[in-house]
């Protein structure tokens, strides 16, 4: 009906005098048409004569007055209102303001998706914790971000590719190597254990998978620990040199064993958390600064060839004056050692020459001074910076019987992925992850998540779905071989019924506008309001005590208001529960 409505517009603004194609289109591309925000103002509404008195300097309510003239005469809609200066309401007659609830009974789980996304093909890059422990609740806001703004980009016509970047290499993992030897080895150590090592079980347990099958021994255990620096820093780099030089196979197996066991423990509690990848793409790929034919020396190369880096110092930088950073940055330190930017900028330049449209990378709000040197290296590498979207999430704080939950990898202290998901399930935390903009504080209170009360905004939601299912069953047992009429019911349909039709009615539009501004609370905003009426109709109306036909409508209604619930909870990576 929106797309009539339209053509209709487009229609009138064309008979304007003096008006060209290209005012007509431009028009059209700002203005929209919706559906009203209640049905006050009829069922759908239009701003496009105030766009139009904008762009074609005319009148305001001299065009509405017009359209509203206009398109009453072509008697396809019940009542056409100029209201304010240049907005149009539009009543719809009965059946086809009813026809949605067909249009959703015959799309089932299709109601909803679209094509707006033209088959464009982006990745979204998320999570990409670095393997040196396992997931904590910290992780998982960007996780379940990630996962879900892909599902809905599939769900409105993209092509989406979701990508785990493991950062194998570096000094992180030198560290957690060497945290693990010295678990292996601490009964030698007469407790020492460096400050800035890792610490927690996990470490502990890695050794002692471990050591089941290799053995770790050394002939002067104790000749690493002499002469170490009292800057916790320098320290554990001083160790790591020592524990390679005295063996070098020891050190590989156990990197290799440690690295393996996190990635492994990453990818189960992602699958517990129904986040999957696509495709996952090792740091270590891309090589070595030393061989001239890997990424990195590539990507270095070509800034250098181009003039977009330079040798200063000993060191090689980006210059970074393009995207307005604040300051140039170093690839190579003056010692020959390439940066963390370094293996970055060949990472991107890597995903660009892969082809995609948009590149969408899920960050930690501390990483938000990172964007400006990224997107310096994808225009110093000869791309559009624009082709990256990053969007920044902020670490959500974890409360329990109304205490802060500490979280910290290095010292061993924190609350895991897998720890939230067995206490409250994986349904209701990606819920919670989601139920505030991703770039705003999130408290989540466990507590509140596992209750049994409206004020649990899971379970309300939850709660409608189930409500209607159980009523769609009674009324089955009570009218087994009753045949629906649509036509009849559409035209008689139940009034009371109508602010839940109108609501359901805007559920495809909340989906695309959710696609377009990467922002999956809006639709669990949408959820909320919906079961809201939905309980207060329940609530107000015995259903099953209505009129035979009354009783169909409304039945024939729900149904669609049930359908429209677990649309919305399967885009969100939730299953929709029959029985509470």
């Amino acid at each position: 009906m929106i797309e009539t409505i339209n053509k209709n517009i487009e229609i009138f603004i064309s008979s304007l005098d003096g008006v060209s194609n290209d005012l007509v289109k431009a028009v059209i591309n700002k203005s929209s048409t919706s559906i009203s925000e209640n049905l006050d103002n009829g069922h759908l509404t239009t701003n496009v004569c105030m766009v139009a008195a904008s762009t074609l300097k005319l009148n305001p309510k001299e065009l509405a007055d017009n359209l509203e003239k206009n398109l009453n005469k072509l008697e396809l809609y019940k009542e056409v209102k100029a209201a304010g200066p240049g907005f149009i309401n539009i009543t719809l007659h009965r059946k086809d303001f009813s026809s949605v609830l067909c249009r959703i009974i015959e799309a089932k789980e299709k109601f909803g998706k679209s094509n707006i996304g033209n088959n464009r093909k982006i990745q979204i890059e998320f999570v990409s914790a670095n393997p040196t422990g396992p997931l904590h609740v910290g992780h998982g806001r960007g996780a379940v971000y990630g996962d879900v703004i892909g599902r809905i980009l599939k769900a409105t016509g993209s092509f989406v590719e979701k990508e785990y970047y493991i950062n194998d290499a570096g000094r992180q993992i030198d560290i957690l190597t060497a945290s693990v030897i010295l678990k292996i080895i601490q009964k030698e150590l007469n407790g020492f254990f460096p400050q800035n090592a890792y610490k927690g079980e996990y470490i502990e347990s890695i050794g002692k998978e471990f050591i089941i099958n290799n053995i770790v021994k050394y002939d002067d255990v104790g000749s690493f620990l002499k002469d170490l620096s009292s800057d916790p820093e320098e320290e554990i780099d001083q160790i790591i040199v020592n524990l390679k030089r005295l063996d070098e196979k020891i050190w590989k197996l156990v990197k290799s064993f440690s690295l393996e066991s996190i990635i492994k423990s990453i990818k189960n509690d992602l699958k517990d958390f129904n986040v999957d990848f696509d495709s996952w793409f090792n740091e270590s790929s891309l090589g070595e600064l030393s061989d001239s034919s890997s990424q990195i020396s590539n990507s270095i190369n070509k800034l250098k060839i181009d003039g977009m880096a330079y040798e200063k110092d000993g060191a090689v930088w980006l210059n970074t004056d393009s995207s307005g950073d604040d300051k140039h940055r170093v690839l190579v330190r003056d010692d020959g050692r390439a940066t963390y930017f370094a293996s970055d900028v060949a990472y991107h330049k890597n995903k660009v020459d892969r082809g995609y449209d948009d590149l969408i990378n899920v960050w930690g709000a501390d990483h938000h001074g990172y964007i400006k040197r990224i997107e310096a290296s994808i225009e110093a590498l000869g791309s559009n910076k624009k082709k990256l979207i990053v969007k920044l999430v902020q670490f959500a704080n974890l409360f329990k019987k109304g205490k802060k939950v500490k979280m910290s990898t290095r010292t061993g202290e924190f609350f895991t992925l897998k720890d939230l998901i067995e206490e409250i399930g994986a349904d209701a935390a990606r819920f919670y992850y989601l139920s505030k903009q991703a770039d705003q504080h999130l408290d989540f209170d466990l507590d509140l998540a596992k209750s049994d009360s409206k004020e649990n905004i899971f379970y309300y939601i939850q709660y409608a779905h189930a409500r209607i299912f159980s009523l769609e069953k009674k009324y089955k047992e009570m009218n087994p071989d009753l045949d629906i009429n649509v036509e009849a019911i559409e035209e008689g349909l139940y009034k009371k019924c109508d602010n839940l039709i109108h609501e359901i009615s805007k559920y495809p539009n909340v989906v695309n506008k959710s696609a377009v501004t990467l922002q999956p609370h809006l639709i669990i905003f949408y959820l909320r309001d919906l079961s809201q009426l939905f309980h207060s109709f329940y609530n107000d109306n015995h259903v099953l005590s209505e009129s035979k036909d009354n009783m169909q409508s409304i039945v024939y209604c729900l149904s669609a208001v049930r359908q429209t619930i677990a649309n919305g909870l399967n885009l969100l990576g939730i299953k929709p529960m029959q029985k509470m």
